[in-house]
This record gives structure tokens, C-alpha cells and sequence, in this order.
């Protein structure tokens, strides 16, 4: 196990997703850990993680530079996780070049900026191109910094799988949009370790890309998740004429199935591309989907964990 003894270390978005597994395995390595959040009370659940004194709380906008840089004060290292649906060119863009930019200035040894697959300037969708230009600012302010980009998490905790589990447990029909659209889902344990491996100084200033070892169409996906629950709903492939229609006209409603620009983002798949370094560029096998996800999708099954015995 890489050792991070007494090392401070501060992590942007500690508190979310991504960023919950990120501090536990730090934590472990010996790491002081300062989480950076725009509200940093709504992170605290990871303080008893650590020792006395090892966990760190800072209120933090990548929006503003003077909070950057008071946040990445005495760091030895700083991991940017801060994304967003919306402001995502303040966010995603000029905020992960104020953070890189703020790391070199505190003097900082190693950056590791988390964007996303698909991250591109010329993207057509907002999000796409706000992490392509975020993902340039870094090597603009940092060039050592290291940048990873994963495909879909999935984890106990996401928005993703649930989201799909939730809405096939409730409907005996389920519209697939976008159905041939690939994607390669990665365990948000196996991303967190990419990021806490990535610190190391043999993957400064390289560009990793993070996929599970499943390559799946959306209707495969949603198949999938099916069977794991233990459901059979109708699945109706939505035309794509149909599904751009929606997006576009009732896209931006609350509660609406799809927005115009996650349409965009759905014409490009969602994989690790050819040629690229990977997880196992950083030393970690990928895990499945079907290894982990029993844990807790049970909640979505008929008679949940007793769904074995009703069967009988």
C-alpha cells in the first residue's frame, strides 16, 4: 500500500461521490486530509474516518481564487473532483484553472484534476467542452499535473445505476433512449484508488482513462439491471428522432427524462479509447459490475434480501 504518512493533502469536492472513497483510502494510507467544499458541514460524516486531527474541513469556491488559494495553503498535494450540471464553464472550465493555477503558486508537489471521457473543446455539449477546456487550463497552470478521466461510476451511492434500478423497479414499461449508445462503467473504488495511485510521481503530466471491463449499450445496461433485480419490464427502444425531440423541446423542465445536453453527450460512447493509458497503467484490475452491485441493489428486488426465500 502506497504510504501518504503525514502528508497534507487537499481534495475539492472530498464530500461527494467520488470523494468519499478518495479521503477513506487516504485516510488509511496516513494522509491528513483537508476537505475543500463550497459547504463543508455537509462532509463531516467523514471525520470519524480518521484520527484525531487527521481529517481537516474548508469552505472552498473553484469559482473564486482568494478561496482556492487559502484552501491549498501548507498542501502537499491537492485533487481536484469539483464538477457541476450547471455554471459548468465557471466550474468545470475557469474553475479547474483557477485550482491548478492556485497549486503551483502554493507549491504544491503533485495535482491530480479528475475530468471525464468525452472531454473535449469542440464538444457540441456544454459539459463535454467545459471539461475539455478545464482539462487545458490545467496543463496551462500545471503541467505536471495529472489528468483522469473515467467513464460512468457506479457505487453503492450513485445516480446512475440507481436512477435505472429505481425506475425499472416502478414501470412495467421502460423507454430506452439512445439505446445503442456505449458505455464502460468503472467502480468508483477502483477510480478512487486511480486517484490516490496517480499522486505518484511516474503518472505526473499523463492523461488516464478509466473503464470497467464491461463494454455495454445503454439496452444492454438497463437489461442488465433488470435481471440483477430480479424484474421483467417491456423495454421500447425510443427513435431517436423522437428522444432529440424531447430533449430539445422539454429538456429543460424540472423532472424531465433527458436534457438537450445530455442528448449530445449520448452521440459519442461513452469508452476508454484505443491506445490510451488506463487502470491498469496504475496498477488495478477493474472490477464488474455483477461483483459488487448484489450489495445493494437488493433494496430494488421483490421481498429485497429475503427475495431468495420467498422464491422457495
Amino acid at each position: 500500500m502506497q504510504k501518504l504518512d503525514g502528508q497534507l493533502i487537499t481534495v475539492l469536492g472530498g464530500g461527494g461521490f467520488l470523494g468519499r472513497y478518495v479521503v477513506q483510502r487516504l485516510l488509511a494510507r496516513g494522509a491528513r486530509v483537508r476537505i475543500a467544499q463550497r459547504t463543508p458541514r455537509a462532509a463531516t460524516f467523514l471525520k470519524p474516518l480518521g484520527g484525531l486531527g487527521q481529517t481537516q474541513f474548508v469552505a472552498v469556491d473553484v469559482r473564486d481564487p482568494a478561496s482556492i488559494a487559502r484552501a491549498l495553503q501548507g498542501s502537499d498535494a491537492a485533487i481536484n473532483l469539483v464538477g457541476a450540471f450547471d455554471d459548468m464553464d465557471a466550474v468545470q472550465a475557469d474553475g479547474a484553472g483557477h485550482v491548478a493555477a492556485a497549486v503551483k503558486a502554493a507549491g504544491a508537489g503533485a495535482l491530480v484534476h479528475v475530468s471525464a471521457i468525452g472531454a473535449d473543446p469542440e464538444s457540441a455539449s456544454a459539459y463535454g467542452r467545459s471539461k475539455g477546456v478545464g482539462e487545458t487550463a490545467v496543463r496551462a497552470a500545471f503541467a505536471g499535473g495529472t489528468i483522469l478521466r473515467p467513464s460512468i461510476l457506479f457505487g453503492r451511492e450513485d445516480h446512475f445505476i440507481n436512477r435505472f434500478a429505481g425506475m425499472i423497479r416502478m414501470a412495467p414499461v421502460v423507454p430506452v433512449i439512445a439505446p445503442n449508445a456505449k458505455f464502460q462503467p468503472v467502480y468508483v473504488g477502483d477510480a478512487a484508488d486511480a486517484v490516490v495511485a496517480a499522486l505518484g510521481r511516474d503518472a505526473a503530466g499523463k492523461t488516464y482513462e478509466l473503464g470497467g471491463p464491461q463494454v455495454m449499450t445503454m439496452a444492454e445496461l438497463l437489461r442488465w439491471v433488470a435481471d440483477a433485480i430480479g424484474r421483467s419490464p417491456l423495454f421500447v427502444d425510443v427513435p431517436d428522432f423522437v428522444a432529440s425531440a424531447l430533449a430539445s423541446g422539454f429538456g429543460w423542465a424540472p423532472g424531465a427524462p433527458i436534457t438537450k445536453d445530455q442528448w449530445l453527450m449520448l452521440q459519442h460512447d461513452n469508452v476508454v479509447g484505443d491506445g490510451t493509458a488506463r487502470l491498469a497503467d496504475l496498477g488495478i484490475t477493474p472490477t464488474s459490475m455483477a461483483s459488487v452491485a448484489d450489495g445493494w441493489l437488493v433494496q430494488y428486488r421483490r421481498n429485497g434480501r429475503f427475495a431468495e426465500l420467498a422464491s422457495r
